[in-house]
């Protein structure tokens, strides 16, 4: 069972602090722009489709899109404030780091020497390039295929340093879903993050119910990011997934994301459109509107 989150919390948004408990709906986890050499050709940088898409999330009911897009990944963080004040919907604004193969190995050079103090200036200053106009809510990183490389474990300590000083939730990429326990081990035993402060996305993409069971037992917020064409092959399993975390008393743990990270990925609109029906019928509309509403306040609000 998660702390629940207290009544004075705040989310941060492009747009200010905002109180926790009026997110409404929440796409856990998505991104409006992003870019990286591993998808050439690929990126999602278009400002009127972003306008768009958030747009269409705002007409299907939905609130607040926390975006994950770290450090050096294209945020467009500048344009983010307008595109939420005109869609009506509020967005959280990331900084972190992603693996090592998402960045020039000059960027890297540049920042590896100072990576928490640029998580805590972007969350309590400014994301850089924005003059402070927009400060990050969340910290994302990255951990690896089963385990954890040098560059995962150097910016995993750097994204716990900087939740200790400033209260952020840190947001883990767990590459097709795989690495998790290490990934906990690492934050929450040898760096001290407490469980609930850590949001553990990809987990449809790995269907492992026993360790789905092992990481809610450990207090994590668990992500299912999906689903979408291209992780097809798993995705049909989310609906038993997350019904098997709720019949074993880990419902208030659970976060649903559309994760939009080529121009074609279905994303947030399809995320309430498609996936909010189909996971109704599956597992009722009281639990949906729990994972979609109730939780998300408990996950990014801002606290040590």
């Amino acid at each position: 069972m998660v702390s629940a989150s207290p009544d004075n919390a705040v989310v941060r948004t492009v747009n200010g602090d905002v109180p926790a408990d009026r997110l409404g709906v929440v796409d856990a986890h998505d991104h409006l722009f992003i870019r990286s050499p591993l998808l050439p050709g690929q990126e999602v940088a278009d400002a009127e489709d972003a306008g768009a898409r958030l747009a269409a999330f705002h007409e299907l009911g939905g609130g607040t899109v926390v975006q994950w897009t770290p450090y050096g990944m294209g945020r467009r963080a500048d344009l983010l404030p307008g595109l939420s004040r005109r869609s009506g919907v509020q967005v959280v604004a990331a900084t972190g780091l992603h693996q090592a193969a998402h960045y020039p190995p000059e960027l890297l050079d540049s920042v590896r020497d100072s990576l928490a103090e640029l998580f805590v200036r972007e969350i309590t200053e400014g994301v850089t390039g924005t003059e402070g106009a927009v400060r990050a809510g969340l910290i994302k990183v990255a951990g690896g295929f089963h385990g954890l490389d040098a560059h995962a474990r150097l910016t995993l300590r750097a994204a716990a340093e900087a939740h200790h000083r400033t209260g952020a939730a840190i947001a883990v990429h767990l590459e097709l879903g795989t690495g998790a326990l290490d990934v906990l081990e690492l934050l929450c035993g040898e760096a001290g993050v407490a469980p609930d402060r850590v949001v553990l996305g990809h987990l449809n993409r790995s269907p492992d119910f026993t360790v789905h069971h092992q990481l809610a037992s450990a207090g994590a917020y668990l992500a299912f990011d999906g689903p979408s064409r291209a992780n097809h092959a798993t995705d049909w399993r989310m609906p038993d997934a997350l019904g098997a975390l709720a019949d074993a008393g880990f419902a208030d743990q659970l976060l649903l994301g559309g994760d939009t990270v080529t121009p074609d990925t279905p994303g947030m609109p399809h995320l309430l459109r498609r996936v909010r029906p189909r996971l109704e019928l599956a597992l009722g509309r009281e639990l949906v509107e729990r994972i979609l509403v109730a939780n998300p306040p408990g996950a990014f609000a801002l606290r040590r």
